[in-house]
Parts: structure tokens; sequence; C-alpha cells
């Protein structure tokens, strides 16, 4: 785009919750120097995937309450007393029952962050910062120019933008590999209003995530009904041409994801995030890495210590492997679904009393702390986070919302819901007639091979590899370069990779490296290509793409986080 002398253009490629945050921060600066284009592929800003229709219906709700979002415009609470109160009644919502600490229908929570947008728009008008919204307008390439020191931005009809600087913030990315070739076959639940059919017959849905959460609410409504007895309790009944319907959820560990409960802090602990300086400091003593052991005990153990001196005392000798462990086998010890009925009274006694769980509390604190110092682990502690540490985490922080849980609870008691254990064997074979086989081992070492009509991948927002990217010039012009992590211990990395460890490669350097999904990026998600130079014109906060140095990305705290060290960068602070 051309400006003004001494005006900087910039562009903001997706306006969900990611654009959002970015688009706060740059109204927030204050600063008028500089230009912003906006694009989006459909015709609504804010909201993005998960909170519109292309990710939620009517019955599908948020995991965070008001009090646990990042701060925006308006609070959440302030903005139900001025909605329509249409809207309200239909998501059954009485603005006089509703408080901070309360979760919201996800479609509602989209109008709330939409209506934040446009408030943003407001104040940016009124300050003198150009906007321009290109609205329905998908991007198709960017094009790096460093002769002219500008980013070329290629529309889906061809149109090309230039712009000083670009941040790519267009959020999930569900590829299409099988379905609508396979019959019954769905590679994600998205958008849920295709999972709204009859199905007289069992479903596989592969994983017990949030995203498998969203899957069976749909799928239960359109097969069956909900009901609620005098006294409050929920329960289900099957229609008459849905007798045979049942949903099986087929889990690696077989363990369903842990109840949503009251955070001691809302925010999980932000701050606990390791400064630049500690992370240098610890990387000088080290070899240039960052030992996974002493994030894990910066932000998790030492938060334990100190609040919950008796739990320390219980885990203080235990390593990260010995602690998972046991964790995971308290959980296995109970069947699923009855540990599900006991956490969500725990969860229950936790709201009311506005009293934490700690221990998963601090474990989320650790999952959020690690994100931005993962890529100074080395590959064996990348292993190690990746076979150990995040089987834990992303069944103990899904936090699955109380209304979610009472479903599936019902869905059990009707007969209707099931989870197995498959293991990490397991995997799915598609049929060319339709449907699927699932095939895996049982609990007496057994094989199985159990056919399906109809399959949906649940396993949530998958880590999309370098080659996935889909603008193609940053490929092929090499202005992006696939993400890894050198091995510590060279031998190790040499034999796992004559082992046949085809995510181990050796290096121009002659070191061997462990390869990680996505791209390469630095502490201020800017690109970097295959000879280390980051690139000053190109931010990178799509999270399908940069999963191998953000292990465990969470939603909007990951975009106000993000956003936040971008911000510093890209406007020169």
């Amino acid at each position: 785009m051309t400006n003004n002398e001494g005006t900087q253009s910039l562009a903001i490629l997706g306006g969900g919750p990611s654009g959002l945050f970015m688009y706060k921060r740059l109204v927030e600066s204050g600063r008028t120097d500089f230009t912003v284009d906006i694009f989006e592929k459909k015709q609504l800003l804010g909201a993005g995937m998960p909170y519109s229709r292309d990710g939620a219906c009517d019955e599908h709700i948020t995991n965070v309450s008001g009090n646990e979002i990042p701060k925006l415009v308006t609070t959440v609470e302030e903005w139900i007393g001025s909605e329509d109160p249409g809207t309200l009644h239909r998501f059954r919502l009485d603005p006089k029952d509703f408080n901070e600490y309360k979760v919201l229908p996800r479609l509602l929570f989209g109008r709330y962050l939409a209506d934040q947008f446009k408030q943003l728009e407001n104040i940016a008008a009124k300050q003198g910062l150009s906007t321009t919204i290109h609205y329905a307008t998908e991007v198709s390439d960017i094009i790096d120019l460093p002769e002219e020191s500008k980013v070329r931005v290629i529309d889906g009809d061809g149109v090309n933008y230039d712009f000083d600087k670009v941040v790519v913030c267009t959020g999930h990315h569900w590829p299409k590999k099988l379905e609508g070739t396979i019959s019954g076959y769905f590679d994600s639940p998205y958008p849920p209003s295709k999972l709204a059919f009859r199905a007289n017959h069992p479903v596989a849905i592969k994983g017990s995530s949030l995203t498998a959460i969203d899957a069976l609410r749909t799928l239960a409504r359109k097969n069956g009904q909900f009901v609620k007895s005098e006294n409050g309790q929920l329960s289900y009944k099957l229609n008459q041409d849905s007798s045979d319907f049942k949903l099986i959820m087929h889990s690696r560990s077989g363990l369903l994801p842990a109840v949503r409960f009251h955070l001691e802090d809302s925010h999980l602990a932000k701050d606990s995030v390791l400064s630049d300086e500690e992370v240098d400091r610890v990387r000088d003593q080290n070899d240039g890495f960052l030992p996974l052991e002493h994030v894990y005990r910066r932000n998790f153990l030492d938060g334990i210590r100190t609040n919950r001196p008796e739990f320390y005392e219980k885990i203080r000798d235990l390593s990260l492997e010995e602690f998972v462990e046991e964790m995971m086998e308290l959980r296995e010890r109970v069947p699923p679904f009855q540990l599900l009925k006991g956490e969500y009274a725990e969860a229950e006694k936790s709201i009311d009393r506005r009293q934490s769980v700690y221990w998963k509390e601090m474990l989320a604190v650790l999952s959020f702390a690690m994100n931005y110092p993962a890529k100074y682990f080395s590959a064996e502690d990348m292993q190690r986070l990746q076979k150990t540490l995040m089987p834990l985490i992303s069944i103990v922080i899904a936090f699955a919302p109380q209304g979610s849980v009472v479903e599936m609870m019902a869905l059990h008691d009707a007969g209707v819901l099931d989870i197995v254990s498959v293991g990490e064997t397991s995997f799915v074979e598609p049929q060319e007639k339709g449907g699927i086989i699932y095939h895996y081992k049982d609990e007496d070492g057994k094989d199985v091979a159990a056919r399906y009509e109809t399959f949906v991948d649940c396993v949530g927002q998958p880590h999309l590899q370098y080659r996935d990217l889909p603008y193609n010039s940053l490929l092929t012009k090499h202005t992006v370069s696939p993400a890894r992590l050198k091995f510590r211990d060279q031998i190790k990395g040499q034999t796992e990779l004559e082992s046949g460890n085809k995510n181990v490669v050796k290096g121009p350097d002659g070191f061997y490296y462990l390869q990680v999904p996505g791209i390469t990026i630095n502490d201020y998600f800017q690109v970097v290509d295959a000879y280390g130079a980051l690139n000053e014109r190109i931010y990178m906060m799509a999270v399908p793409y940069i999963g191998g140095y953000n292990p465990d990305y969470s939603g909007l705290d990951f975009g106000e986080a993000a956003s936040a060290r971008i911000i510093k960068r890209l406007l020169n602070e």
C-alpha cells in the first residue's frame, strides 16, 4: 500500500481472536504513524473459527469464564448487560443471573468479540489511525520482497497489495484429506453443522478432548434429547429412529479430560513466563540450551512449594517422569466415567467456594510458561516433553465446561457414550465403500478390528508441518525454514538417525537435529530462514504453523501474550 513519507503500512492477515489482540495492541500504542489493513476471509471480525458457525452451534460453550478472558474494551459482564434481550433469550441467558465467573455459549461469545473489534475500530478512527478492512478476502500467497523492504500479499482474485510489515493471524486450520472422498469419514468435526445428522449406528470418535466433546454435543442432539427432571437431574433419551445410535470415543490413554474448576489466578500467572534475562543466563550455563527441568521447577514446583506445601512434600523428590506417572496412575486407577463424576463434584466445590485445585492450575501455568522458551529446549528435552508431560497436560488442563460434562454423564448413563483405550499403535483404516476399521489392541493385548460406518477425527488442532504452510512463495523462496532442535548429546542424535527416526536429520553444519512441526520463529514471532536470519517484515502468529516452538498454545491467552511480544518489535519500542 502507498503511504505518506514516514508512515508504515501494516497488514494483519486474519480477523479472528488473534487478529483482534494484534489490532488492540496497535490501537493501544496510540501511534498514528502507520496504516492498518486487515484481511478476513469471512464477513465477521473477532469471532474467528471457534466462536462462529465455522466452529460452533448454539449448543457449544466456552471453557473460560468472563474473569479469565484477557482485557478488551469492555468486560463480558458489561456487554451482557447491554446486549439485545432477544439474543440473550435465544441462548437462555438472563443478565440478572450472569456474573464474570460464568461461561458463555460460544456463538454468543463470538458476538462479544465482534463487538470489541468494532469498538476498537471506533477508537482507532478517533485517534486518527487509518484502518482498512478487507472482508470476504482470503490470502492466497505472501511474497517477501527484501530488495524493496516490502511484503506482497496476494488475494484469491490475484490482486496484489504491498506492505512494510505483515502479521499472519489466520488461526485454526483443519486440512481435508479423506472427507468427501470416503463416505462417513470426517477429518474434523468442523463446522459442527455437518454432524447434525441421524445415525442409527455406532459412531467412532477419535480422541476425547474438547474437540471430541463438540462432536458429541451436536450428534447427541440430532439422535435424541436431553431431559431435565424436576430435581434438576439431566437424562438422555434416544429418538425411535436412532435406537442403535452410540458414541464410542477412542483415546490412546482411555482417559477423559478434567473438569473446569475455579482458577486462583484467572489469567494463569502470565508474569510467570521466564524473563529473557533468566533464559539467557540459564542457557549460558547449559551450552545454549534451556533445560526442561529448570522450567518445570520454576513454573510448577516453586509455586506449589509456596502455596501448597503439603502437596509439595509428597512430590518434591519425584522426577518429572515419576510425577507424571503417579498422576496418570491415579487417573487410570478409576474407571473414566466414575472419575469424571468425582472430578465434577470436586470442580463444583471449587467453583462454589472459589478455591482452586492448585496442582492442576500450576500445570496449566507450566504449560503456558514453557511455550515461549521451548525453542531453546534440547531435542532430548522436547522428546521428553512430547512423550511424558504433554499427555498429562492435554488431559488435565482441557478444562471441560460443567455443562458439557453433565451431558457426557447423561449420555453414558443412558448407555449411549463410552470410551476405549487404543494405545500408541492403533490406526484407522478407511474403507473405499465408506466408513473405517479401527485397529487396536484391547486391555488383554488382543488385536481388535472394529468396523464403523461413521468416523470423526477429533484429536484437536493438528500441529501442521513446514510443507503445509499455504503460502507457496514463502517456501519456494526459502523465506521460512523447518523448525528443529539440536541434540545436546550428538551421539544420541546419530543413533536415532541410524535407527530410522525420520524426524532426526543431520544439518549442513554436521550436527544432529530433531525436526519438530511448523516453521522456525524467534522470540518475537518473526520468521527465520534456512541460514538463521530473521525477517524484519513477516511475523507468524498462526498457531498451526508454529506448533514445534509453541507446543501447547492456548487460545485467547496465547493471542494476548504473543501480540505483546510482536508489538515491541513491530513498532521498535
